[in-house]
């Protein structure tokens, strides 16, 4: 381990990172293009989604099958889009990227901009993103930081700055950004440090015997680093809500918060019952971000008057296509394949 007041070779280390990357890297189908429209949606997928799910589930290629460019996806529905990125949650991601395809259309002639600043102008693009699509797009040397990177640098530089603070994080795109000017490579250079986070400088048990800076790291207590300020402490949340079933379909409620925007769900249980809820048809659970929630579904209530206008009876026949967030895909689906509902009718 080299002395904490030796100057890192940056020129070396990236160096050793490009080679190590040539003869070890995993195949991914975003690895093997260039076009900044396929890097981008890899990259907005992969944001808070893990890469076995893009891919052993088949979004990603399912994705580009549905939206092969910039022009397809701007000229799609919202609810297509929905559809389409259903399962991968965090729907957020979806719209904005719809609305950057749309700009990409109208003020950028179809063309993605190469400029970075131009990039990260873009709706829904921030400093990470707009480095990765500059880098693997274009070769440009732009840095990037994520949780992978944000943990080789920490380990490297030995440095408990929490990174997840202001001062943290300015150390941490400073140092990406001086090692990626020093390569030729700096396509290689950004993917080789992500994948160093993923394969080999791991969280817990790192193979440092096997890493290829090995000789340049100064860590001295590997799995100390990164330091982090807090933890976000899981909070506990309960959903309730009715299944209702016609002979036509199944009412459904058009969500309207800012998380889940466009998509249909399970009609919440009014607020006159939640004290004494009707019986009880399932109840499962699902994490989304730092919540875990516990949905319970119960049979309907009494409803007086007309049911309100966000609320629809879906036709059996659309709840397949119509847009809704999977746990609540899940529970619909475990419901109809049960038969024994006939509520409603």
């Amino acid at each position: 381990m080299p002395s904490p007041a030796t100057k890192p070779d940056l020129h070396a280390i990236a160096e050793e990172l490009v080679n190590w990357f040539g003869n070890n890297a995993r195949d991914y189908p975003w690895r093997r293009t260039h076009d900044p429209y396929a890097v981008l949606v890899s990259e907005v997928m992969l944001q808070q989604t893990q890469i076995a799910t893009v891919l052993d589930r088949g979004f990603y290629s399912r994705w580009l099958e549905r939206f092969p460019d910039f022009k397809a996806l701007a000229a799609a529905r919202e609810d297509e889009v929905l559809k389409a990125w259903e399962g991968l949650g965090y729907y957020r991601r979806a719209r904005n990227l719809q609305k950057l395809a749309r700009e990409v259309m109208e003020r950028h002639g179809g063309e993605f901009p190469r400029e970075p600043a131009a990039i990260l102008a873009l709706p829904g693009v921030g400093p990470y993103t707009a480095g990765a699509v500059a880098s693997f797009a274009f070769g440009l040397a732009e840095p990037i930081v994520d949780g992978n990177i944000a943990r080789v640098l920490s380990r490297l530089y030995n440095d408990a700055t929490p990174v997840d603070s202001t001062a943290g994080s300015k150390l941490l795109w400073e140092r990406s950004k001086a090692l990626v000017q020093t390569t030729e490579n700096p396509r290689a250079l950004n993917s080789a440090l992500m994948e160093l986070g993923q394969t080999h400088c791991t969280p817990t048990k790192p193979a440092c015997d096997l890493c290829p800076v090995r000789s340049h790291c100064r860590a001295k207590d590997p799995e100390a680093l990164p330091v982090k300020q807090s933890r976000q402490e899981i909070t506990a949340v309960t959903e309730r809500v009715i299944f209702l079933r016609t002979s036509e379909g199944v009412l459904l409620e058009l969500e309207t918060g800012r998380r889940r925007t466009g998509l249909w769900k399970l009609p919440e249980l009014h607020k006159a019952y939640v004290d004494q809820p009707p019986p009880v048809l399932l109840r499962m659970h699902y994490g989304i971000t730092r919540y875990k929630v516990t949905l319970w579904v119960h049979e309907p209530h009494e409803q007086k008057g007309a049911w309100p206008d966000t609320h629809r009876v879906i036709p059996f026949s659309e709840l397949e296509s119509t847009p809704m967030p999977a746990p609540y895909r899940k529970a619909l689906r475990d419901l109809l394949q049960r038969g024994e509902f006939r509520l409603g009718d």
